[in-house]
């Protein structure tokens, strides 16, 4: 199953115990996320690194890991969807998401609620996805 990978799935990746991480690794899962979310990994790596008890190498590694289970998607593959992705998307934040689930015919996997009030994008909370497949 395809799914795009909203940001916050991915900063939960770094929490030693989540299950999100486990879920990441699913032989079933092919992930997608768009490349600027590697970015605010990036940005956000002290706090990040604060938060989960993490060295610097240690979160490099992880970082590493990530990219080989994401792909991380250049906004031009998809930026003919951001046009009607602004238009769907409650949060102007989460617009490029959206769009790449446009691009890609995907679902998001997202613990955002809020992205669940539309009806155009298939949004899937980890819980969702447990419920689902497990």
């Amino acid at each position: 199953m395809r799914f795009v990978v909203d940001t916050n799935i991915l900063f939960s990746y770094f929490k030693d115990d989540s299950f999100g991480r486990k879920m990441i690794f699913h032989p079933s899962f092919e992930l997608f996320s768009p490349k600027f979310a590697l970015s605010e990994i990036q940005k956000d790596s002290d706090l990040i690194m604060k938060k989960c008890k993490l060295s610097r190498n240690e979160f490099d590694l992880l970082i590493d890991s990530l990219s080989e289970v994401v792909k991380f998607i250049p906004k031009k593959v998809y930026s003919a969807s951001l046009d009607d992705a602004e238009h769907l998307c409650p949060d102007i934040d989460d617009v490029d998401f959206f769009a790449l689930c446009l691009n890609m015919n995907a679902p998001l996997w997202s613990n955002d609620k809020l992205l669940k009030s539309q009806e155009k994008i298939k949004v899937l909370s980890t819980k969702d996805i447990i419920e689902c497949f497990f």
